[in-house]
């Protein structure tokens, strides 16, 4: 007896629950059938109106089918959900087993936060969400979103948009292929390429991944993120960037390019400063001049950069070397001048043209600002160059004079004039046998020599006021090197490689790690990435909405 009674009350509660899935027709002007024509079906005529748990469908005619559970509406369609949203259309078709609608014909939905027009639209209501596979258009306080398929998950208030998709406002236009765009908080959460342009001055931002505050105008991106400026393009692997406070921040694998200047930097951390034309770079900083087929390159642990294009101030600290295939250097710093075009080293600082060593107290370059090219060349107070002689690990010639001036041509050191108090120490040998003949030592006020592919190949005494040529085996030992000689080949940078062997350990650590902007944005986005994980769990991103086909 039990049994039956459990059994009774289960059938009761089945029938009951099964009862409640029913749509329920709450008003209508007229109801009648036609078998023949719409087999299965109660025809609804005039102000229909039907509810189903907690929803409501309003229109003007009405196919039911009580034993599918399928209403069909057609001409001014009206669904609502509670006070959470109201859709509008032409037809719509609703399943309430599943509680699965489509909408077609002129659709338009509101909630409090956007509206929503397109052709075809599907609603979810288990899952509580709104698909659009041919194009939809979403409006809110602040944007207008297009895209040609789009979800928008109704709790969240999020649409996920694919697709040709956009962005726009007063501001700015926002394209991609993929993004997830919160109408409440206008966040759009970027996962293929996007790009958002400035409409006010056309900078523009690029990256396949990353994340856009619509409302502050602030980017994180990171993946293959690019910044477009109007001198200067910004590549690097991740990028923030306050578009209002003209500030960006890049990390790792970063290549600045001046189009303007025909310069490229790089390093792996970055700071850009536009309204005060400022961007300094560190870890593995290098600046690279374009020089026709050949290029300059010059490291340092701090790269910064000051000024507009043409007054444009380059600083490079400590630990600086160059490299060029026919000229390295290396100092503690560097300053160079776009408005003189002048080039400066600072303390220690050493070149190498070919196998000659030059030395100074200060050395400059100074570089033509029309074509960007090298124009000549100084070595202020105390001049030394050194030339190793080719056969012997012993002897140097050698030129020392006050000050040396040097003239390039198509970027190749030429000429170079010893001025004031100048010496010079030769080896002379053979020209067949390469046996060393003599040695020859000459005082003069000025000496100039000629290079050709970085050898010398003539040489010119001013006033020369004193010389004296030994053989070999008379010749004093003690006067083999000048006074202040000092051979530094095992500092020259052979590679461009070498540019980055620091000499002595220094601490510059990443601003990014104080930055509490930058870190805002970074956890904001690997939120939204736990969260998505999460959501591809548990429901489809592309859900199938189609109802039942009623023949």
């Amino acid at each position: 007896m039990k049994n039956l009674f459990l059994i009774f009350f289960l059938l009761l509660a089945i029938s009951n629950y099964s009862q409640a899935k029913k749509i329920k027709i709450l008003s209508t002007q007229q109801a009648t059938a036609d078998e023949e024509k719409y087999p299965g079906a109660t025809i609804l005529i005039g102000k229909v109106k039907m509810e189903h748990e907690g929803a409501t469908l309003d229109c003007q005619r009405a196919l039911l089918y009580k034993k599918e559970n399928i209403f069909k509406a057609l001409g001014e369609v009206v669904i609502e959900q509670g006070d959470s949203i109201i859709q509008y259309s032409d037809f719509a078709i609703y399943n309430g087993d599943t509680k699965k609608a489509k909408s077609w014909g002129n659709v338009e939905i509101n909630d409090k936060e956007m509206k929503l027009t397109t052709d075809t639209l599907h609603f979810d209501r288990v899952n509580q969400l709104l698909y659009y596979p041919n194009g939809g258009t979403i409006r809110d306080k602040k944007n207008t979103l297009k895209s040609i398929k789009g979800t928008y998950f109704l709790k969240d208030k999020k649409f996920t948009a694919k697709s040709k998709v956009t962005v726009v406002n007063p501001e700015n236009n926002l394209e991609s292929d993929h993004l997830d765009y919160y109408t409440n908080s206008n966040l759009a959460y970027l996962y293929g390429p996007s790009t958002v342009t400035n409409l006010k001055d056309s900078t523009k931002i690029y990256s396949e991944r990353g994340f856009y505050d619509t409302n502050t105008d602030i980017s994180y991106f990171v993946k293959n993120a690019k910044l477009f400026l109007k001198e200067r393009t910004i590549l690097a692997d991740s990028l923030y960037y306050d578009k209002r406070k003209g500030f960006a921040s890049a990390t790792n694998r970063i290549k600045v390019i001046d189009t303007l200047q025909k310069m490229v930097t790089k390093g792996n951390y970055a700071e850009l400063y536009e309204k005060k034309d400022s961007l300094f770079i560190i870890n593995k900083a290098v600046a690279i001049s374009v020089l026709d087929k050949d290029s300059m390159y010059v490291a340092g642990d701090k790269i910064l950069l000051t000024g507009k294009p043409e007054k444009r101030i380059v600083r490079i600290f400590r630990n600086v070397k160059i490299f060029k295939s026919d000229l390295q250097g290396k100092c503690d710093s560097i300053h160079t001048s776009q408005t003189t075009g002048l080039t400066r080293m600072f303390s220690n600082p050493v070149l190498w043209s070919g196998k000659s060593q030059i030395t100074g107290d200060s050395i400059q370059f100074i570089t033509d600002k029309k074509t960007n090219k090298l124009d000549s060349l100084r070595v202020l107070q105390n001049a030394f160059m050194i030339q190793k002689d080719s056969l012997s690990d012993d002897d140097y010639n050698q030129i020392k004079g006050r000050n040396i001036y040097g003239k390039f041509q198509e970027n190749d050191l030429r000429t170079m004039l010893v001025k004031g108090n100048a010496e010079s120490l030769y080896y002379n040998r053979n020209d067949e046998s390469q046996l060393l003949e003599t040695i020859t030592k000459e005082i003069a006020s000025d000496i100039e020599f000629t290079l050709e592919n970085n050898e010398i190949i003539q040489t010119k005494y001013f006033k020369k006021s004193e010389g004296k040529t030994f053989p070999p085996s008379e010749f004093p030992s003690e006067e083999k090197k000048f006074k202040g000689f000092i051979w530094r080949e095992d500092e020259q940078p052979k590679t461009v490689e070498d540019i980055f062997i620091k000499d002595k350990t220094t601490n510059i650590t990443s601003p990014e790690k104080n930055n509490s902007a930058v870190k805002k944005a970074k956890n904001q986005f690997l939120k939204e990435t736990v969260k998505r994980q999460d959501l591809k769990k548990s429901v489809k991103l592309k859900p199938s909405l189609k109802s039942k086909k009623i023949k």
